[in-house]
């Protein structure tokens, strides 16, 4: 049997026009609801200072991280790294993003289970990442001759999509807890709520779009592996 490639090929670059599409999109909001202020006055550094305290949390930092778009939760050294804008900026945009971020100390804080397995992946997959390109590399160039380069490389590769697909649960109820928090505690008014909402929306399909294109890259692999193995 011959597996034709083609077909994923194509996926994985519409894959890549898409993530393109999103993250054009996903700036475009951002910087449509950064210039609309925020009713409560309140900055991103204050509202996620805000909202660890409210959840008990008294060991994490907030602190400023240059970049844009560069916001995450350091479970390492237990910090919130706000961009530069978000920090200091009072809109719907920066109050979702740091109650968002702050929504992922909070999983560490309880101990969330989809956060627990995607941080115990992180070890093995920055040491994976080093040499995974140059195995998958050298498994297509000696494809003819010997294909344990090629599965070994489709195994690590494995565990990348594995890793892109935990991440999703992860990054969705992060912005659950984050938009609850902010409409309890009154942080936004129903408007500001809305773009909030839709912000993060944009922002998790990111991660929804990586996903897809890590899959069908593994698939693409696979169906070369498959094929050569038939051949033979």
């Amino acid at each position: 049997m011959y597996y034709n490639s083609s077909p994923i090929y194509l996926i994985v670059i519409l894959a890549m026009v898409v993530s393109w599409l999103i993250q054009w999109r996903l700036k475009s909001k951002f910087s449509k609801y950064a210039q609309i202020g925020l009713q409560s006055g309140l900055s991103g550094r204050q509202i996620a200072e805000l909202m660890l305290a409210d959840h008990g949390i008294t060991d994490v930092r907030v602190i400023s991280t240059e970049g844009q778009l560069t916001d995450h939760y350091n479970p390492a050294d237990k910090t919130v790294n706000l961009s530069e804008a978000v920090y200091e900026e009072r809109s719907a945009a920066a109050a979702a993003v740091a109650a968002h971020e702050c929504g992922h100390a909070v999983q560490h804080a309880t101990a969330y289970s989809a956060l627990q397995f995607r941080s115990a992946m992180v070890p093995a997959l920055s040491a994976v990442s080093k040499f995974m390109p140059w195995i998958l590399l050298a498994g297509v160039f000696m494809i003819k001759t010997t294909l344990i380069p090629l599965g070994l490389g489709i195994v690590l590769f494995s565990l990348t999509t594995l890793f892109s697909f935990v991440t999703l649960p992860v990054e969705f109820d992060a912005s659950k807890r984050a938009l609850a928090w902010i409409d309890k505690r009154g942080i936004v008014t129903p408007q500001e709520h809305a773009m909030a909402k839709d912000a993060l929306w944009w922002a998790a399909m990111t991660y929804v779009v990586a996903a897809i294109s890590s899959l069908a890259t593994l698939l693409y692999y696979v169906s070369i592996f498959m094929g050569s193995r038939d051949r033979r």
